[in-house]
Parts: structure tokens; sequence; C-alpha cells
């Protein structure tokens, strides 16, 4: 059975859920627990991102943090973000709320990342579906942000992974749900991960050209 096959099985479809958030967290933070990743020097670019993966995994655990953030006010801001302070350490790096200690090192940053993912997945568990969050790519409810926390985890997982030499693949049933809330323009006949990876302009898919701008649909669904 191909991951294609399995995705399309009992499962793989329906809504994208809080659980299936607390798995990206839990899966991603695993990959980068390795052994061969804690010894790694995180100071080299993150596949074919500019910043280092020190960098890239400090930008995760800020959007996690940011979209847990977004769904926390009664009232959210609907044209801009909530206006915590953002700062960049240097020109062409990531502009963050959040940063980690450098002396806590890979374990530490790993804490920073498993800790703002925890801030994210009870957001999504305890809003209301009612709830909204702005994004720039379109203002979106629980489950939006469930799943572009999920591609945040699982791209730049990939990116990290080709940065610090791991495998990694995200789960084909989770990729599916994500495709289908957030891409909806994405081919169904393909396998879930690659497909995943061609809609963040990070692969390439048979017949089809290489995204060099991409973004999700996270319109509320009905």
């Amino acid at each position: 059975m191909s991951d294609h096959d399995h995705a399309q099985g009992p499962g793989a479809a329906g809504p994208v859920t809080a659980e299936d958030l607390a798995e990206g967290v839990r899966l991603v933070v695993a990959l980068l627990r390795r052994t061969e990743a804690l010894g790694a020097d995180w100071g080299r670019p993150a596949g074919s991102l500019e910043w280092s993966c020190w960098e890239t995994a400090e930008h995760l655990a800020d959007d996690l943090f940011s979209y847990a953030a977004q769904l926390g006010p009664q009232t959210p801001p609907a044209a801009t973000h909530v206006p915590f302070v953002w700062r960049r350490e240097a020109p062409g790096k990531p502009a963050n709320v959040i940063f980690a200690e450098r002396e806590g090192g890979p374990e530490g940053m790993l804490q920073v990342l498993e800790a703002c993912g925890a801030l994210h997945v009870a957001m999504v568990r305890t809003a209301s579906p009612q709830d909204r969050a702005f994004h720039v790519f379109g203002t979106t409810d629980p489950e939006g942000s469930a799943a572009m926390g999920l591609v945040e985890l699982f791209a730049h997982a990939q990116d990290l992974a080709l940065g610090l030499g791991l495998d990694w693949q995200a789960p084909a049933e989770i990729c599916t749900r994500v495709l289908t809330r957030l891409f909806p323009e994405a081919p169904t006949d393909t396998d879930p991960w690659p497909t995943l990876l061609w809609a963040t302009g990070r692969g390439d898919l048979p017949g089809r050209q290489r995204r060099t701008r991409w973004q999700w649909d996270s319109t509320p669904r009905p």
C-alpha cells in the first residue's frame, strides 16, 4: 500500500484537529531530539533557506506562539497581528517575538519549541469554532490555525532535516487533511508528503512546475 493509498483510507478525510497538531509537535520535537541532531552544527543553513538551523527552529517556535496568541483575544484585530514587539537580530534574519537562550543549546531550543507548540495545541483545543485569528494570508478559524501550524512544523522540519543531516517524512494522513484544508488546488492523485513539499515550494511533482511563490487559503470553512 502506498502512502497515498493509506492517506485516502479511513481517517484521512475530515477536519484538521488539535490532536493532529499535538502529534505534529511531538514528531518534530522527537526528530530534532535525535542524538545526531543534538550533536550537529545548528549554525549551518537549514535546507534552501538563508537562515541557520537555530534561526529556523526559533522562527518555528515563534510561528506556533504567534498562532496561539492570535486565537486569544475575544475581539481579535481584523487587519493586523496582536501587537507584540517583534524584532530582528540582524538584516535578513527572521522577525520574532520568541527567542531561545543560546546558552541552553539545542536541548533548550527544543524546550522552547515544545512549549510554544503546547500553547498552540491548547488554544486550538479550547477555541470556539466561531473564533477568528488574523494572518497575512487571510483571517482563519481554529481548524485553519491548526493546519497552518502543521504546515510550519512539517515544512520547517524538512528544512532542518536537510541542514542537520536527518531523514524526515511527515505522516501521510495528516498531510492529506492539511492539503485539503489549506491547498484545495493541490493534486489529489499524488503522495501527500511530496505534494505538501510541492505546495510549499520545497519539492517537485511530475508534470507540475516548481513553485517559487506560494500561499495557503486559510479562509474559514462552514
